[in-house]
Order: structure tokens, then sequence, then C-alpha cells
């Protein structure tokens, strides 16, 4: 899980170093940046306070350099978010709803097929570091999907070797320098478990003595994960391309010109009851997604229910939901989940977790040297 050659099986934290540690002169002398690379949004964090996690939309599109700065007359007030456009090494970008304005799907420009997160992951990263105004070191912890342990390696030694030393950019027009001094990558959902132990109260068990299984439904992959008493299991552990994607897919099917990966679709799908209305492009009226999203939701959660089940090791005892989808999903999950007598535990903030979990792990790491 770190940027040397350490075993993905090797414990990633000691959960009494999860506990007590808080703050260190250490982490103060270097900057962590931790970022959960979702689908349909970049989470990012420079600290362990759920209200401080960035959220910026999966759009990355590829400019000329003129072209994006097109946006440089914007007022220095503007919520960068609106409008988020960077250069490196000549090229020009637009991230999130400005790239999308340009045309580009939730996978970066127009592959949809790729499942690698690898792709489109530097300048993701660097609109993370703009953001949040960042120079100098910096400590990076990311996730990836674990599709085998095979894949996993090679996709974290690609993203290392992507990521590691000095870079220049200008984000919005100013100039920032950083160097990625370590690159640390975890299977994608483990922060989450990290972060509920970090959050621990005497609703929580202790994960530590559990073998727990993290169920984390994002946007590409469904991430099923069994951590033995805070050792990843790699050999039982893997994600599987079902997710929220294709919940959007089934969604917008019974919607005439509704673009499944929409933000203003998915917006809608995860607004409550009562407040879930989409208007696709070109058409005169919204559609009420009360009719459609409650009857589609039971039928995935079903689907959903059943991977897990046949995918469960007999050892679980638990199993922790986490991601939008695993929020998303809590209720119909729950008692599918209490039939099998497992005890069923939602991460708080759901879609906020991994990241700060990362965080966390982060700063432990650091507390080592």
């Amino acid at each position: 899980m770190q940027s040397n050659k350490q075993p993905v099986g090797q414990p990633a934290i000691g959960p009494n170093t999860i506990m007590s540690r808080q703050t260190t002169t250490t982490s103060s002398r270097r900057t962590i940046l931790s970022v959960d690379l979702g689908r349909t949004s970049t989470k990012a964090c420079v600290s362990r306070n759920p209200n401080e996690v960035v959220f910026i939309p999966s759009n990355v599109a590829q400019l000329t350099v003129e072209k994006a700065r097109g946006g440089g007359f914007e007022s220095e007030n503007t919520d960068p978010l609106l409008d988020l456009w960077l250069e490196y090494r000549g090229d020009g970008f637009a991230i999130g709803q400005l790239a999308a304005d340009f045309g580009a799907n939730l996978f970066g420009g127009n592959d949809t097929e790729s499942p690698s997160k690898v792709n489109d992951a530097l300048i993701k990263i660097f609109a993370c570091a703009g953001y949040f105004q960042m120079k100098g070191d910096v400590d990076l912890i990311l996730g990836l999907p674990f599709y085998s342990q095979e894949q996993f390696e090679r996709e974290k030694e690609q993203i290392i070797s992507l990521l590691m030393g000095p870079h220049v950019l200008l984000f919005r027009a100013n100039q920032i320098t950083i160097d990625i001094k370590s690159v640390r990558v975890m299977p994608e959902g483990y922060g989450s478990l990290i972060w509920c132990e970090a959050q621990k109260s005497k609703e929580t068990p202790n994960f530590a003595d559990l073998s727990v299984a993290i169920v984390d439904v994002g946007h590409q992959t469904t991430d099923f994960l069994t951590v033995d008493r805070f050792r990843f299991a790699r050999g039982v552990s893997q994600s599987e391309v079902f997710a929220m994607s294709k919940f959007y897919e089934e969604v917008a099917t019974k919607i005439e010109g509704a673009d499944s990966q929409s933000l203003y679709l998915l917006e809608a799908v995860h607004r409550p009851a009562g407040q879930r209305f989409y208007r696709p492009r070109g058409s005169a009226k919204p559609v009420n997604l009360d009719e459609i999203v409650p009857e589609l939701r039971k039928k995935f959660a079903q689907e959903l229910s059943s991977r897990l089940v046949e995918w469960l090791p007999e050892r679980v005892t638990d199993v922790v939901l986490t991601g939008g989808g695993g929020e998303f999903f809590w209720e119909d999950l729950q008692p599918l989940l209490k039939q099998a007598q497992l005890r069923a535990h939602l991460a708080q903030p759901a879609r906020k977790a991994n990241a700060l979990g990362q965080f966390v792990y982060g700063e432990a790491q650091l507390v080592k040297r």
C-alpha cells in the first residue's frame, strides 16, 4: 500500500495509531493530500475535517492552451469549482462542469471502455492541488480498484511513476510548483474502514478484532474487500464493474432524451423524495423521478445483494457499506444483510469516508518516519 515494494497484503495501519494520533509536528511540516478518484467526482482533503472535503466532478477535457485560457477574464473571487482549468507541459485542460460543457464524459474524453483510473489521474490531482493552493512538498494518498492483485500492482506502479517528483503547472493562470515526495496507494474502499475505526463510538464494534467486508458502491465499480483484523485479505477481495453507472443507465432508459452521464441527472437521482426532478436537454418539462427511482432501486439492491452474498467469505461477520451507492442503497440492503445474520454498518459520511480514512492513514505513516 506504499510507494515502496511492500506487499499489498501487509497491514495498512494499526488501530491504536488510528485512535491515538490526531496531530503531530511531523505532519505539520508536510502537506498531506488524500484523493479518492471517483468516477462521479474526485473527493479530496488536506485534513480530517469532513466539512473540508472537496468534490470535483470527474470530467476532464484536453484543450488548446488558448481555449483553456479563455476563462482568464473571470473574477478572482469566482468559485474555482465553477470554472476549473489548468495548463501543464504546453496543454490545456478543463475539469469538472467546464469539461462537461466541452463534451467530456465522466470517464474523461470519449473513452468509456477502459476501466483504469490511472487515465487522467495526474490532471485530477493537479486540480485538487490547485484548489487547495498547495505548494512545496506533498505526500499523496489515493485508492485504486482491486480487480486483481496483478492489475492493482501494475496500476499502482504506473500511477506512482506518473506522480512522483516535482511538477510546475498553471492553475487558472496562477503558477503552482509542487514536489510529490511520496505516493501511497491502497485498495479502493479500505479508507472507509480506517475512518470508521478512527470515529469509533459505542455503537460500532472493534473492527480490529473482526473479519470485515467492505462494500464500496461507486460509479464505475463495486469494491468487495475482506479485511481480517485490519489485514487486507488480497486473495478474496475483488472489484466488479457493476455499480451506480448501471443504475443511472436504467433510469435514463425510462426518460426520453436522458443522458445517463448528465451531472444533473445524477444529482436529481440522489435528492430526497419530492425533490427528484430532472429536465433532459431539449425537453420543455421536467420528469418526476419519484415515479422511476424507488422501484428500480429496490430491484438493483436485490441484484447487488445477490452478488455480495455470492462473494462473501464465510468468516465475515460485519459488512461496512460505503460510497455514494452504499448510502443510496443502505435502506434496501440493510434488511437483506440482516437476513443473512450479518451486522451492517454505514460509513459516515459515506461519500467522504474513503478520502478521510486515507488522510488518517497518511498522518500515521508520517509519524513512523
